[in-house]
């Protein structure tokens, strides 16, 4: 049985996707998933032992071009028995309609009769979490999704990890705090960076090393971070966002012996590699997309607005990470990692 997966376009719903594979494996052992999805998802989906292959998507998120679409469809006609499809979206459900793949399964969506014929209307209710919602494609409608769940759990090649420790000259001399201290959805997911600053001061100042990890976009609030930090600390702090591949990050947060991170795909990485993990919330509530691991602690205000889902505050104020100080980050990093943790 083929099944293609037409993937999610964002880094943290990619890493929750693997909980749907792992059903597949479950109920179809012989089963081979290849994943249709952006080019960036690669490193994600190659560390996932139950994806055979991820296909290119060309495509920018947002972009119709229903002839690429029709293109991508037609090359992969015949190959496939069934098609998931993850997005909501109608575009997302047009290459597994041109491929004339059998069964069409899907969640309802916007318009999507006939693009699936396999069409499920979603219960929130019944499926409060985001990975409940993947996980349930992969059996009959109305089915009790088998527990305990599974957990992401990505794969770490030894070498390939050590050779993004000498790439950007790393050692393992120190325990590793590793923060995340960016977000792509907006302001209202970011902890204040002098926060941060002073979780990585009193971290090194035990012996620790910090890694600062994201984005391009993230590499200022990395820098902003390590400027707060006094010279002979500073030395410490490495910053790192921007400059890594997506592939080199997940190596090296491998490698974190803690993290602390705010809601966001990077968050979701380091659960899926196991690491402790203090997960911080502010705008956003962990009863949706949770971080799936066993040593995690969640670390959030849950003041009378929160959580209201917005990119950025509507009163301006940001109270729900801004008061949320650096203490029970710092008291849950130490219940979580009080000593260096062997790193697998």
């Amino acid at each position: 049985m083929n099944i293609l997966i037409v993937g999610p376009s964002w880094v943290g719903d990619m890493v929750m996707a693997q909980t749907l594979f792992q059903c597949l494996k479950q109920r179809h052992p012989d089963c081979q998933i290849d994943v249709l999805a952006p080019d960036w998802s690669r490193p994600i989906l190659e560390r996932m032992p139950e994806v055979r292959q991820a296909l290119s998507f060309p495509l920018g998120h947002g972009a119709l071009e229903l002839g690429t679409r029709r293109r991508i469809g037609k090359s992969l006609a015949g190959q496939y028995d069934q098609a998931i499809v993850l997005p909501n979206s109608l575009k997302s459900a047009l290459v597994p309609f041109f491929a004339s793949i059998p069964k069409r399964t899907g969640w309802k969506g916007e318009l999507r009769y006939g693009l699936l014929n396999d069409v499920r209307t979603l219960d929130k209710e019944r499926y409060p979490l985001m990975i409940e919602r993947f996980m349930a494609l992969a059996y009959e409608p109305g089915a009790e999704l088998p527990k305990p769940y599974p957990q992401p759990s990505l794969r770490i090649e030894p070498q390939s990890r050590d050779a993004a420790l000498a790439k950007f000259g790393l050692t393992l001399d120190r325990p590793v705090l590793a923060l995340c201290p960016g977000a792509e959805f907006g302001e209202a997911k970011k902890w204040p960076s002098e926060h941060y600053a002073k979780v990585a001061e009193l971290k090194i100042r035990e012996g620790w090393q910090v890694w600062l990890f994201g984005s391009k976009n993230d590499h200022p609030v990395g820098e902003a971070i390590r400027a707060r930090l006094i010279p002979g600390l500073r030395e410490e702090a490495h910053n790192l966002a921007g400059e890594t591949s997506l592939a080199e990050a997940i190596d090296l947060l491998s490698c974190a012996n803690a993290v602390a991170s705010n809601d966001s795909g990077l968050m979701h990485v380091a659960a899926a590699l196991n690491r402790p993990l203090v997960a911080i919330y502010g705008s956003t509530s962990p009863g949706f997309t949770p971080p799936l691991a066993d040593q995690v602690e969640i670390v959030r205000l849950g003041i009378e607005c929160s959580p209201c889902f917005d990119r950025t505050c509507r009163f301006g104020h940001y109270n729900c990470l801004r008061e949320l100080k650096p203490r029970p980050v710092v008291e849950a990093l130490a219940r979580l990692a009080p000593g260096p943790v062997e790193v697998d």
